[in-house]
């Protein structure tokens, strides 16, 4: 409202000659008292309207605060979610089968070892070629 180039009060408080010819100096103030009430109207709505328009600017500036935010975390959830695959899945559970029964496989295995006796084979080189043949036929 800097740009206005009269108040309120410089409307009411001006003064006017009188001339001859004039206008009804009672008609002229009946009428700018008139101005002076819209006029302050209107300020008044240009303020509550400002304030108003900075309100909802302070609450826009917030949620896209808040939205970028939620982006930035949906965005490095993303990667880690599909980084998880079955072949990572497959994995874990190898490793976790390893440590469960590995034990027991190895003290199984120590325990073979001692009991069973070494058995040479009674194959030839040729015969286990052909055995092997004859296994892929079938």
């Amino acid at each position: 409202m800097s740009d206005l180039i009269y108040s309120p009060k410089d409307i009411l408080q001006q003064e006017f000659k009188n001339k001859m010819r004039g206008y009804d100096p009672v008609e002229v103030d009946e009428f700018l008292d008139n101005v002076i009430k819209d006029y302050e109207t209107y300020a008044k709505s240009i303020l509550e309207l400002q304030e108003e328009n900075d309100k909802l600017h302070a609450k826009v500036a917030q949620l896209s605060k808040t939205q970028s935010v939620v982006n930035s975390r949906v965005q490095t959830e993303l990667p880690k979610s599909q980084t998880v695959t079955n072949f990572d899945i497959l994995k874990r559970l190898s490793n976790l089968e390893k440590e469960v029964f590995g034990k027991k496989l190895h003290q199984d295995v120590k325990i073979e070892e001692k009991t069973t006796p070494v058995v040479t084979s009674n194959y030839t080189q040729v015969e286990l070629e052909d055995d092997n043949e004859r296994t892929r036929q079938f």
